[in-house]
C-alpha cells in the first residue's frame, strides 16, 4: 500500500481510537510500537521502518504534534485534509 490513510474507531458516536497509516511493502506487519507520548504511538515493521501512528485519545490529538512526528520519522508531507474526520471528531 502506497498510499496514507486515516481509521478513526468510534463506540457511541464518540471516536476512542484512530490509526493513520503509512506507506507499506507487501507483507508488513507491526512487530513493535514505540510509545512517542501519551497519545501518539508508532507501528514498526520488522526492519525499523515507521508503517503507522496510533493516536490513543483522540481528545487530545494535536495535529502540529503529530505533523512533527511525521518529519522526525521522515514522512513527505500529508494534507490536512487527511486528518479532517479525526479533528472534526
Amino acid at each position: 500500500m502506497k498510499r496514507v490513510f486515516l481509521k478513526v474507531t468510534y463506540r457511541h458516536g464518540r471516536p476512542i481510537a484512530a490509526h493513520f497509516h503509512l506507506p507499506r511493502q507487501p507483507g508488513d506487519s507491526a512487530v513493535r510500537t514505540d510509545r512517542i507520548d501519551d497519545v501518539l504511538l508508532v507501528d514498526r515493521a520488522a526492519d525499523g521502518r515507521p508503517i503507522g501512528v496510533e493516536i490513543t485519545d483522540p481528545a487530545l490529538f494535536d495535529p502540529d504534534r503529530f505533523f512533527a512526528l511525521l518529519e522526525s520519522l521522515g514522512q513527505t508531507a500529508v494534507d490536512r485534509d487527511e486528518l479532517r474526520p479525526l479533528v472534526a471528531a
